[in-house]
């Protein structure tokens, strides 16, 4: 007869439910903050322009409300790196916790912000601030979320249970743009422009300590655990972020090139969609956010089912059908949009977005198995956070700038569908990740005698 104290190993059934805690708890999380981080782009394209640059003509006071989006990419490499290093050495999860608390405290903050009319320079100027306070937190948000799900659960179904988070982003921009769609239904324009437009950024005082509630419940990363636990056995000090430009930087470029199209066309997608639909097409601001609202449902829902395909075929397979379909899309893309009908814009959008998930999805494991434990906060930071400055953070710029130069889309669709290239000619040529023992000490680009993909 066993022992009543005796611990009983865990079986399966067990092993799922907490990798689904832990996932839901990342998805939340991620979800909350990247709501807080597409707010400020959506109303970047509908209102910033007139309460906090209102001395320009509409499409300048655009590119000069998306110059200090853009502040928030360039903050996300240094939010990378300082996240990063104290994750690979104090724990994912507390870092998780801080970023969430400085991006929702920033978010509900802008919600405060005196305008343009109230304050003068001084209002843009804490515009700015804050923005910065949101990219730095988000920069170690990333890394920390999808590593925290990758280090819980076995490589069998990996490129799934990692997906989820990524499905934040889709989450969040759903939330956000839904939350907009939805005052812009019941208020006039001159009502959402005068305090309407705050609502959004308050509501994220809520979400916060809801996500908060959640986060703190999950446990710490147990390989992260183990490899803490070898260290000081060695008696090691190390030094993460040294230790990534060292030995990791052909990963980190890797990583840099598979979030290149993957980012520019999402923003595109998204936020310079609002600009498109509104300025330059000059229709009701609710078609373009209502077919965003339609397109980001559908992409949080193929995601998962993305990642989970990676499992069967290879992260590389995945990325690959996304990033060459990306650059195809990008020939009808505009010229659908030209239609002005809802319906065809909503199908423009949820099929970029459809190929978007296929870059996207598989993207949580694939960086996650480029690292080595003991610096794979760091590196994972890294390299999606200097990309996101590189592509994400000039998207709407650069297309804004082309728009006013060209008064034409053609250019735009090229360069997206040129950054789709790069990303799929980095995937081509790069290694398999899939099935790799994140246990495993030896980083993939350093031992490919030693990489077997495995099928799973």
């Amino acid at each position: 007869m066993s022992h009543p104290d005796t611990a009983m190993p865990e079986t399966g059934k067990e092993r799922s439910k907490g990798i689904a805690r832990i996932v839901s708890a990342s998805l939340i999380g991620t979800t909350i903050e990247w709501y807080d981080f597409f707010l400020y782009g959506s109303a970047a394209a509908l209102v910033f322009n007139k309460l906090f640059f209102p001395k320009a003509d509409p499409l300048t006071g655009t590119l000069i409300a998306f110059l200090t989006y853009a502040i928030g990419f360039a903050a996300r490499p240094l939010g990378g790196v300082v996240f990063g290093h104290f994750g690979d050495r104090v724990g994912r999860k507390k870092l998780l916790v801080l970023s969430l608390l400085m991006m929702g405290g920033a978010t509900f903050a802008m919600g405060l912000l005196p305008t343009y009319a109230t304050l003068g320079v001084g209002a843009p100027l804490l515009l700015t601030a804050l923005r910065l306070v949101q990219g730095f937190a988000l920069g170690g948000e990333w890394g920390g979320a999808v590593l925290i799900v990758s280090e819980h659960g076995g490589s069998a179904k990996r490129g799934f249970w990692a997906s989820w988070p990524q499905s934040g982003a889709p989450g969040g921009n759903l939330l956000a743009t839904g939350v907009l769609a939805l005052l812009a239904a019941v208020q006039s324009d001159a009502t959402f422009q005068s305090w309407g437009w705050r609502v959004p950024f308050l509501l994220s005082g809520v979400l916060v300590v809801i996500g908060l509630w959640i986060r703190v419940s999950v446990s710490e990363s147990p390989l992260f655990l183990a490899a803490k636990e070898k260290e000081r056995e060695r008696a090691e000090e190390r030094m993460p972020v040294v230790d990534v430009f060292r030995t990791g930087w052909r990963q980190v470029l890797v990583a840099i090139g598979a979030r290149f199209g993957e980012n520019i066309s999402y923003y595109i997608l998204t936020s310079f969609l609002l600009v498109y639909v509104t300025q330059q097409l000059k229709l009701p601001k609710s078609t373009a956010l209502n077919a965003v609202l339609i397109g980001s449902a559908v992409h949080f829902l193929v995601i998962p089912a993305w990642g989970a395909l990676s499992d069967r075929l290879g992260r590389r397979p995945v990325m690959l059908i996304g990033s060459v379909g990306m650059a195809l899309w990008t020939v009808v893309f505009f010229t659908l949009l030209d239609t002005k009908s809802f319906a065809t814009i909503t199908a423009a959008v949820t099929v970029g977005l459809v190929l978007h998930g296929a870059m996207y999805g598989p993207q949580a494991a694939y960086v996650s198995e480029l690292f080595d434990t003991r610096v794979r906060y760091s590196g994972a930071s890294m390299g999606s956070q200097l990309s996101s400055i590189l592509a994400g953070a000039l998207a709407p710029i650069i297309a804004v700038e082309l728009l006013k130069d060209y008064d034409s889309s053609m250019p735009i669709a090229i360069y997206m569908g040129l950054a789709a290239v790069v990303t799929a000619l980095t995937v081509a040529v790069a290694r398999e990740t899939r099935g790799r023992d994140l246990a495993r000490s030896e980083a993939v680009a350093e031992t490919p005698a030693t990489v077997t993909v495995r099928a799973t």
